[in-house]
């Protein structure tokens, strides 16, 4: 057992107060986290200014070196973690005991984040769209077509209020550090060991220690994250997007509702595209926003959600050290019991049909948890409630629709792949405001490409452009 205290600006604080990390599986204590209070945060914001400071002493081009450096130091080294140590292996297996997630997508999880840090100069070569980055240390500068610009921060810090389900999300907030802003981390409860990894990734490779803070915790230390930092990142449900929509300061990373839209001038061919739809179904055990959720046809539903149900249904639970697990364990107590009455409730409305219920029960009870086996719902329409929903294993729903309804009914969607190459609905679904990331032809929902925003551009969240004016006779001196 590891003890991993409060990292208050880099230096570790001992809290009277810790909270367990279990191992979902034996029962026994992975860590005891030291847990931070509002007043505490409170306190530390007081010198939020100085992890911005001490970030533009560095020049964004060596933050990229650094960040390059503490890719390599993340992927590979035995760093810090707490009172311990800890190697690559350690860290999949501590994070799979604790969030459920199989061994061997935590590895993967820590190629992708090993990925975006040693690609970061292309990275942040595109979310600028190709600006010259000291123009964000500056605050003003030239574009290269000789207009000078004003990128102005909007906050010394970014907080981050971290979920525990997924860590994929992490690859989000790691462009944060070489832009020049620190970082407020409040992690998960199941799910310390990234944020703290990464962290000491960044120390070792030149980071300084006054540019992150994580403060661990439950519900208030959330809230006070985004109570005290002008700029806040979150991840919840439906109904924490409904309760900061049209915040500015807070970005709300919610459900995705990613879909697979099928055209008329491609579902007779339907048969060509199910092993695409069941991988961005199931990879990654359905947890992640970009995972699919829905597929939407206006005929031969009821083809694809049984030939989907093929592939998917006979899955089953495995040990979390199989290199062939594909499902992921629910680890808080209740959750994937109260997953399992919500769906079979709503399975008794007409026009809808559980394609699955033939591969056996979908809950799985263990001693210390539960597992939920895929599951494949066919609506004969928009209409029904189960029709446009979403849970974090891998569950999809059919429905059957008319294309020419289908951009409006689908509603708010994160990831969209229409296959068709019908050029009329191509341009109503790139007009289409409800559809984030969108993908024309048969590309799953689950493929990203990292020199694209994954929901929204940081840079434009974490600063403003602005109009900005020189006399003409000063102009060299910032070119």
């Amino acid at each position: 057992m590891v003890k991993i205290p409060v990292l208050r600006w880099g230096q570790p604080y001992e809290s009277l107060e810790a909270d367990r990390v279990i191992h979902f599986v034996t029962g026994e204590t992975l860590a005891e986290v030291g847990q931070a209070n509002p007043g505490l945060l409170a306190k530390d914001m007081r010198k939020a200014k100085r992890a911005r400071d001490v970030l533009r002493e560095i020049p964004i081009r060596s933050l990229i070196e650094i960040m390059k450096k503490a890719g390599e130091l993340y992927k590979d080294a035995t760093l810090a973690m707490g009172d311990g140590q800890q190697s690559p292996d350690d860290f999949a297996r501590q994070q799979s005991a604790s969030t459920g997630l199989p061994e061997h997508m935590c590895k993967a999880n820590m190629a992708k984040n090993h990925f975006v840090l040693s690609n970061m100069d292309r990275i942040l070569d595109c979310l600028t769209r190709g600006l010259d980055l000291e123009i964000l240390t500056r605050g003003y500068g030239m574009e290269s077509r000789g207009v000078v610009v004003s990128y102005q921060a909007q906050t010394p810090v970014l907080g981050m209020v971290l979920p525990s389900n997924s860590p994929g999300v992490h690859t989000l907030w790691l462009p944060v550090i070489p832009m020049q802003i620190g970082l407020v981390l409040k992690p998960g409860p199941q799910e310390p060991w990234t944020p703290y990894r990464m962290a000491a990734a960044f120390f070792e490779a030149g980071v300084p220690r006054e540019a992150i803070g994580i403060y661990p915790g439950l519900g208030e230390m959330g809230a006070e994250v985004v109570a005290r930092c002008r700029r806040t990142m979150i991840f919840g449900s439906t109904e924490t997007v409904k309760r900061y929509e049209g915040n500015p300061h807070v970005q709300v990373h919610g459900p995705g509702f990613s879909k697979v839209l099928i055209g008329d001038d491609v579902v007779d061919n339907w048969e060509k595209y199910i092993d695409l739809i069941a991988d961005g179904v199931y990879l990654n055990s359905g947890r992640g926003c970009i995972n699919t959720s829905g597929v939407w046809a206006s005929r031969h539903t009821k083809e694809i959600a049984q030939a989907l149900a093929e592939r998917l249904g006979p899955i089953e639970v495995k040990p979390p050290d199989d290199p062939t697990a594909a499902l992921a364990a629910f680890t808080v107590p209740g959750q994937a019991q109260a997953i399992h009455a919500s769906i079979l409730e709503k399975l008794k409305e007409s026009g809808v049909e559980d394609m699955t219920a033939k591969f056996g029960t979908r809950l799985v009870e263990k001693e210390r948890c539960a597992y939920l086996r895929p599951w494949v719902v066919h609506c004969d329409s928009p209409d029904r409630a189960i029709a446009n929903t979403e849970y974090m294993f891998p569950y999809v729903t059919v429905v059957q629709c008319p294309q020419e309804q289908m951009i409006e009914r689908i509603g708010q969607t994160l990831v969209a792949s229409a296959i068709t190459e019908d050029k009329s609905w191509e341009q109503e679904l790139v007009e289409a405001t409800n559809i984030d990331r969108l993908n024309i032809g048969p590309i799953p929902t689950i493929k990203l490409d990292w020199l694209q925003p994954h929901e929204g551009n940081i840079v434009d969240y974490l600063f403003r452009a602005r109009a900005f004016q020189f006399p003409p006779e000063r102009l060299p001196s910032i070119a």
